[in-house]
């Protein structure tokens, strides 16, 4: 009896842990809001994948701000929702997607503003001539909180570059000196001779200006942090529609 008493207590504890551990991956899996190669499949889906003429059609669609930045703004409505409900699920969304402790730069309830910058790193990966590319962004997220509505402002200045001038096309052949533009890399390291960090204006670059000698890596980070926007403000919609884990609402 004490025997089949254990066995049963063993069973419910390992079902209980096996559905504590698949919440556990569900939220992990809620944790960020979209992978690069993820992203890239996003943007093929909505842009197609010939990045140049992809590129070349947003441009006539986007209008940089006063300060040459890239920049998004949508007001979403949350009609009967609260500014002060409105604050608490979007601080939860930003808290469970963003899980840099440093992400989020701003929180502040009584304004009703919350700011988010976080790095996505290696959105693109180019081989040029003489170096090869890796692209980062780090957007700025700004969400304004009022009675039954919340603004979204998105905004990217400047690509990160990391440049690897073992990996180009005439680059040395020499597998044994490639470094192949390690994304994992910190910024301003200067431990591998061959990389090198370097910040480009988006302003200062295809489409926004066609003679440019990385016309087809900028083409595509372009079009994927335009992609990245939609996404954004895609989930943030879905938080104030749904919350986070579609059960979160006052009725409990």
């Amino acid at each position: 009896m004490r025997q089949t008493r254990t066995r049963m207590y063993s069973a419910i504890f390992l079902k209980a842990f096996a559905i504590i551990a698949f919440i556990c991956g569900t939220i992990g899996a809620q944790a960020q809001v979209m992978k690069a190669a993820d992203l890239e499949k996003y943007a093929k889906q909505r842009y197609g994948d010939k990045w140049l003429d992809a590129a070349k059609n947003l441009a006539s669609e986007l209008n940089l701000d006063k300060n040459e930045s890239l920049t998004y703004q949508q007001v979403i409505e949350a009609p009967g929702k609260t500014k002060q409900q409105l604050y608490v699920t979007l601080n939860y969304w930003a808290t469970a997607t963003f899980k840099d402790k440093q992400a989020i730069t701003l929180d502040d309830k009584d304004a009703g503003c919350i700011i988010i910058s976080s790095t996505i790193p290696n959105i693109v990966e180019h081989v040029g001539t003489l170096n090869k590319y890796s692209v980062s962004i780090t957007p700025v997220i700004r969400l304004d909180i009022k009675d039954g509505k919340v603004r979204v402002t998105y905004t990217v200045q400047n690509y990160d570059i990391l440049a690897d001038v073992s990996g180009g096309w005439l680059s040395p052949t020499d597998n044994n000196n490639k470094t192949y533009g390690d994304s994992k890399r910190k910024r301003n390291d200067a431990t591998n001779a061959n990389l090198y960090d370097e910040s480009w204006e988006i302003a200062r670059h295809y489409p926004f200006v066609d003679k440019d000698p990385q016309k087809r890596t900028c083409a595509k980070a372009l079009v994927m942090a335009h992609a990245y926007s939609n996404a954004i403000i895609d989930k943030v919609e879905e938080a104030l529609r749904n919350g986070i884990v579609g059960n979160d609402d006052d009725d409990w």
